[in-house]
């Protein structure tokens, strides 16, 4: 039973490159657990009171409620775009949240956890932390994010995070829960240099969670890390013993390395607090930098996912934060860095051998596959295979997960490597035929068995992967394919490029194309738009086209019965038989291309709605080939 969390992330602003690079971890994990047949529940969402979100909604002229639906709504729709399986998309503004923050609140003032005090230090508005004098950097700023900080002195309650120091070193060096494990000694000299009790109440604002009314101090609202922290027990509706309770302690939180010691410290001394079981890891990454210098607005260099995404594809996008960095390090988001691994390792190394797969079988086997004879030619390539992808699964279990893709990426390179180095085409003009079908044998089960562990970081293109190799991605495949090592025959089918090579960088071009459409339209002459020949065709006929998912292929009628075949890249949004016998309408005075093998004589008109795209039909019946305009 596996329970994974990001941070709930805050919404003083939108989705950033770093908030996309742990959720996709995340989601890589939860993906890899449902994979090895584990009952897995994965949560994210955001986190939406405190004083920065109260400035932040007065300076926009809204309600800190208002302000925080409309940044949160922005999370849950890139997650969605991004198709993240989360299963539980939390709020702190959630009412079960707040009921079950109230109730942990009451238990540690009860524990005698909580005192009552007054509170005079430094506080830094922009990372919701309370700072000594001595803890500062020059100028009184931030020591954790440089900015200015705010002399509070106001009363507060107390909570006795002293008191927990010793239990929180026993629990690093018994329970080992501090990934990387490099992390740890950061956090051990930390706790060593002495604890002090924490301020767990604000009274110079209000939007927070109130306390419990037993208290009866209306003034006081819960500090938000206090509040934010138990999001991941509060989603559980662990008060009510709710079906999901069964699922703490969480498995696994991932955050980013400047939140590590609230997620390290001050969170498993609450948990001690009210007698609940601790997580058992606790991972933090790094953060990201673009061409080697931090990200800012003022500088103009802040990378933004959707825009990354729009222009190289959600695959490329996956691939490159998972394997670009080691995890816990910094990394660098470079595009040229991008555009190589998507054209030596996604292109060559794994859509190439798709390619070189499903081409040989239909040349020498009529796409039928056996491995009957591996074992007797390729004992030594089937070990190598075999440590790496056990190498591999050791990794991703360590939240390693670069490493994981660099040990199944060498899987790949062996496949690759074992086509140049026996050279099958020689192997059927020698009439060793038997080896040279067992060759492709070999290399069909690595890529058969890399695309099973492939799936959590590229689940879309090993879904085309398993389907050109007709076998499926699940729980019951893993455990044959990748731990008992077993061979498959298969029998294959064409499918499109997996990636297609990247020539030039394409950010710029894609940013640029989306200011131009948020621009106004530029206006052209009528003699331009006179030069543009669109006409209505009635579908004779229309059909798929094998090993595409995209296109369709039309048989159209103009006038005088002129036939013209035009191919559409709309099959995800209509079935072939929906479409025959209507009218269309076609540009047809488009220069002719050659596209999956078929000549494309036109273009069907159609229109984006949102993530569909719907055919431009006249509203009654016209006689074919009557020109618009």
């Amino acid at each position: 039973m596996r329970y994974l969390t990001t941070p709930i992330y805050y919404v003083n602003d939108v989705p950033h490159l770093g908030h996309a690079y742990t959720t996709i971890i995340a989601d890589t994990l939860a993906r890899f657990y449902r994979l090895q047949g584990e009952e897995t529940l994965f949560l994210t969402g955001t986190d939406e009171h405190g004083q920065k979100i109260e400035q932040a909604a007065s300076q926009r002229n809204s309600s800190p409620k208002e302000y925080a639906d409309k940044i949160s709504l922005e999370f849950k729709k890139l997650w969605d775009k991004f198709e993240i399986s989360y299963d539980i998309y939390a709020r702190t503004t959630d009412q079960r949240h707040i009921d079950l923050v109230k109730a942990m609140f009451l238990k540690m003032f009860e524990n005698e956890d909580i005192y009552k005090g007054e509170y005079e230090g430094h506080y830094c508005i922009s990372c919701e932390s309370f700072f000594t004098k001595t803890q500062l950097h020059v100028n009184e700023t931030c020591p954790d994010c440089g900015k200015a900080t705010n002399l509070v002195k106001e009363e507060s309650y107390f909570f006795k995070l002293s008191k927990y120091q010793e239990k929180i070193l026993k629990w690093y060096e018994e329970a080992d829960p501090i990934l990387p494990k490099n992390k740890k000694n950061e956090l051990i000299n930390f706790v060593q240099s002495g604890l002090k009790d924490l301020s767990i109440t604000r009274t110079s604002f209000d939007w927070g969670i109130k306390l419990p009314q037993n208290l009866q101090d209306d003034k006081h609202v819960i500090y938000v890390w206090l509040d934010a922290l138990f999001i991941y027990v509060s989603s559980l509706d662990y008060l009510n013993s709710g079906k999901n309770a069964k699922f703490w302690p969480a498995h696994i939180h991932l955050v980013g390395k400047d939140i590590l010691k609230f997620h390290a410290i001050y969170w498993p001394a609450f948990l001690m607090s009210v007698d609940l079981p601790l997580p058992k890891f606790i991972a933090a990454h790094g953060w990201w930098t673009k061409d080697g210098e931090k990200m800012s607005k003022s500088k103009g260099n802040v990378i933004k996912p959707k825009e990354v995404v729009d222009a190289y594809g959600m695959e490329a996008f996956r691939y490159f934060l998972l394997r670009e960095v080691p995890f816990g390090n910094d990394g660098d988001f470079n595009e040229q860095a991008l555009i190589n691994r998507i054209n030596s390792e996604l292109s060559n190394e794994l859509g190439n051998l798709l390619s070189r797969i499903v081409g040989m079988s239909a040349k020498y086997s009529d796409n039928k596959i056996s491995c009957k004879d591996i074992h007797t030619f390729f004992q030594s390539e089937l070990e190598l295979c075999k440590e790496y992808l056990k190498n591999a699964i050791n990794h991703i279990e360590q939240v390693q997960i670069n490493k994981y893709l660099e040990e199944l990426f060498k899987a790949l390179s062996l496949a690759n490597l074992s086509i140049s180095k026996y050279e099958p085409w020689n192997l059927i003009k020698n009439q060793e035929t038997q080896k040279a079908n067992a060759l492709v044998a070999l290399c069909a089960n690595i890529l058969a068995k890399v695309c099973i562990l492939l799936s959590p970081t590229l689940p879309k293109s090993c879904e085309k992967i398993a389907k050109a190799l007709n076998f499926e991605l699940n729980t019951s495949n893993y455990v044959n394919l990748v731990l008992n090592d077993d061979l498959y025959d298969f029998e294959t089918t064409s499918c499109e490029p997996l990636f297609i090579k990247i020539e030039k960088p394409l950010l710029a071009q894609a940013v640029s194309i989306e200011k131009e459409i948020k621009q106004e339209s530029p206006k052209i002459k009528i003699d331009d738009f006179a030069k543009i020949e669109i006409k209505v065709a009635l579908v004779k006929n229309c059909e798929n086209i094998k090993g595409s998912e995209k296109l369709l292929r039309f048989d159209l009628e103009l006038e005088n019965g002129e036939q013209r075949q035009v191919l559409s890249g709309i099959a995800k949004f209509y079935k072939p038989q929906d479409l025959i016998n209507t009218q269309v309408c076609v540009l047809t005075n488009l220069k002719k291309a050659k596209i999956f093998g078929y000549e494309s004589d036109g273009m069907i008109l159609s229109a984006k709605s949102g993530d569909k795209l719907v055919l431009i039909s006249p509203k009654e019946l016209v006689q074919n080939g009557s020109l618009i305009g």
